[in-house]
């Protein structure tokens, strides 16, 4: 038993997590879903606050993967859970401030069927070109799509999500007619990227930003206010006489009915693990930017973005199947 206790505590070390006691062993642990693929950047910064949350409250903290229908059948699972601090959700802001104007029943109300717990990063969206694109900055490239509009593609994520609708935000902005067309996650979109078989793509920073400093692939713009600190050397669209903006957020959500105190626990875990170092530096180079906010906080933002979206989305004209 006590060779067993010393190889635990050594893979501990390796690990660079603190062995947890005995008693910390005996509670159930904590579930962080995720509704998306591992390796996506909800996935890496449920990861990163799963390491820190499981030193910080004492107990084993796991991060369960369900992908599925852009991040409902998690929040389906949520609303559904026990409000015994054991689930939650890191959730895209897409799935509550975009997908509501999509369907007409959706199977959750973001507003009344979730507990926000905290507001965890924040992040902009990257314009990328690929070697299907013209040389120069995104107005050559939107002068090019003008003149070719067979070519007038722009890949995402997948149909219905935030850089869809940003996309769509980008065509009437630059009086282009632009297609989108939509892959299911990051991954397979950046691959045609490359390939050729797109010429641009909007997604998260976090798909490109390497194949970006290896010189494959370009960011020619963000969507933000103002420039990312991963990407210094990239304008905004607004820098670039393309007067729109567009960013999003990821959430950290609790059951229906979770106890104050026990999301105002979680939620002071969560920003004490923000302020670590090696967690902020790690989600400063995924191009997203940490930024806490408690339960209160997550819920204004959600809300301010929730009606942010209503126009472009409806103007679209897309409805989810």
């Amino acid at each position: 038993m006590k060779r067993r206790s010393l190889a635990f505590a050594a893979l501990a070390a390796l690990t660079g997590a603190a062995p947890l006691t005995s008693s910390a062993q005996d509670k159930p642990p904590i579930r962080i879903l995720v509704g998306f693929p591992p390796g996506g950047s909800a996935d890496i910064v449920a990861r990163l606050l799963a390491d820190k949350l499981r030193v910080t409250l004492g107990q084993s903290v796991i991060v369960d993967n369900k992908p599925g229908a852009a991040g409902r059948v998690v929040l389906g699972d949520l609303k559904r859970a026990a409000p015994d601090g054991q689930t939650f959700v890191l959730a895209p802001s897409g799935a509550l401030v975009v997908l509501p104007w999509l369907f007409n029943n959706l199977g959750y109300d973001p507003a009344k069927d979730f507990t926000p717990v905290a507001r965890v990063v924040t992040f902009d969206f990257a314009v990328t070109a690929g070697p299907a694109a013209p040389q120069g900055d995104i107005k050559a490239i939107l002068v090019w799509m003008k003149a070719n509009p067979g070519k007038a593609n722009y890949a995402t994520p997948g149909a219905g999500t935030v850089p869809h609708f940003t996309g769509v935000l980008l065509s009437q902005a630059a009086g282009v007619e632009m297609t989108q067309v939509a892959y299911k996650g990051g991954a397979p979109a950046v691959n045609d990227l490359l390939g050729g078989q797109v010429p641009i793509m909007i997604d998260t920073p976090l798909e490109t930003i390497e194949h970006h400093r290896a010189g494959k692939l370009r960011i020619v713009a963000v969507t933000g206010e103002a420039r990312t600190k991963s990407l210094p050397d990239v304008p905004t669209l607004k820098e670039s006489g393309i007067p729109i903006a567009a960013d999003a957020f990821f959430g950290l959500y609790g059951p229906p009915g979770l106890p104050t105190d026990v999301t105002a626990r979680i939620s002071r875990a969560v920003a004490d693990a923000l302020k670590q170092p090696d967690v902020s530096d790690k989600i400063f180079s995924l191009g997203l930017t940490p930024a806490y906010g408690n339960g209160d906080e997550l819920a204004a933002t959600q809300a301010a973005h929730l009606k942010r979206w209503e126009a472009p989305v409806k103007a679209s004209g897309f409805k989810a199947e």
